[in-house]
């Protein structure tokens, strides 16, 4: 027991410790003992503010090491901290009592002014201010998209007249990364959509036996909604995070200023080939993958439900017509502009370094799918008051 408490009492003496003395009336001397590192605790850097501010006014600040047996960080950010607020008080630190290692150091910390506002507080910051900031920056953004749509509108209108200029064979390769390239996933998560709609709908209509009707709602469901929406969210996050992380890039490492000096215009070099290719290939793969769901719907129909493969199919048939599929692939075409806008937009405005493109591909899939969902919603209110 003795033994435990004589350890115990050795540990404290270990820890960082620090007294206080006046040489003179203005002069406070800092005496530091112990080890100084982080893992055993070290002192706060108030008190040797405290100190300065009780008594007569101080405007000299010494150390005496002698007593320190070791030291890491943990001294550095201490002292650091009694710099800093040593001259916010304007008050003159020595540092000639400390160790030498710990001098260099400072010497090297302190040999760049920091920059005015590279330091934010937003701690004091009241709760207005931030709203307001955040909404300041939300407007800009939203403005930014604005002027990014119109400028992609002037380049799509400049096709049109047959003055576009961009490379027929960047169009063709993003066609094919976009189209046929992305038709082995856009099959695995359409056939598993169908499946999980079949499902679902099977639950509640085995009740009354009405299977047949997983049918109509495995076809209904894929035709109108499911088949465009699924296949867009997929393209977001393969096909619209790739032209973010190109483009950005490309924009990190200027070659888009590059384009520019050269005098061809980075919205229909580089964006309008991308747009095209999307918004083309989308609806191609929001019919295939309408086919996939179907398909997957029927392995639950035929496989679990006891249902015929022509009496499946039959009452598919039925239930669907020309315009289902027509409304779908109105909502692919505008979900498959939103992806490229979204992806293209995001990569223009990357700035700095890598980890930039990184932060740029991610947002350029999260405004993807927020677009995505919105215009689905807006489309279906649309169509829902046409009596479509």
């Amino acid at each position: 027991m003795r033994k435990a408490l004589d350890a115990a009492t050795d540990g404290r003496a270990a820890q960082g410790q620090m007294s206080f003395s006046r040489p003179t009336g203005d002069t406070l001397l800092v005496r530091l003992s112990g080890s100084w590192r982080l893992q055993e605790g070290v002192p706060s850097a108030a008190e040797v503010q405290k100190q300065a501010q009780s008594g007569p006014s101080v405007r000299r600040i010494a150390f005496d090491s002698q007593g320190v047996t070791g030291w890491d960080t943990g001294l550095l950010t201490f002292l650091t901290k009694v710099i800093d607020q040593a001259a916010r008080n304007q008050i003159e630190v020595d540092r000639e009592g400390l160790p030498s290692g710990v001098k260099r150091l400072l010497d090297l910390a302190f040999a760049v002014a920091e920059r005015k506002g590279a330091r934010r507080e937003t701690a004091g910051e009241p709760l207005l201010a931030r709203i307001g900031e955040d909404a300041i920056a939300s407007f800009r953004s939203a403005k930014a998209m604005l002027a990014f749509i119109g400028e992609a509108f002037l380049a799509f209108l400049k096709l049109l007249r047959g003055k576009a200029r961009f490379r027929r064979s960047d169009l063709f390769l993003t066609i094919q990364e976009s189209g046929a390239e992305a038709l082995a996933i856009v099959s695995l998560i359409s056939l598993l959509v169908g499946l999980i709609l079949a499902f679902a709908a099977a639950t509640q209509l085995r009740q009354f036996g009405a299977q047949i009707y997983v049918a109509d709602a495995v076809g209904v469901g894929m035709a109108r909604d499911m088949g465009a929406m699924m296949t867009a969210i997929i393209m977001a996050g393969r096909t619209g995070a790739a032209f973010a992380a190109q483009l950005g890039t490309m924009q990190v490492n200027e070659e888009i200023d590059a384009l520019t000096t050269m005098g061809f215009a980075p919205m229909e070099f580089l964006v309008l080939p991308r747009m095209l290719a999307l918004s083309m290939m989308l609806p191609l793969l929001t019919l295939y993958a309408d086919l996939m769901g179907i398909l997957g719907g029927a392995a639950v129909g035929i496989g679990m439900l006891d249902l015929g493969a022509w009496e499946y199919f039959n009452e598919t048939r039925a239930a669907l017509d020309v315009t289902d599929f027509l409304l779908g692939l109105v909502k692919s075409a505008v979900y498959g502009v939103l992806v490229a806008l979204a992806g293209c937009l995001r990569g223009m405005q990357c700035r700095g370094s890598a980890a930039a493109v990184g932060a740029a591909t991610t947002s350029a899939v999260v405004t993807a799918i927020v677009m995505i969902i919105v215009s689905c919603g807006i489309l279906t209110v649309v169509y829902e008051v046409l009596g479509f």
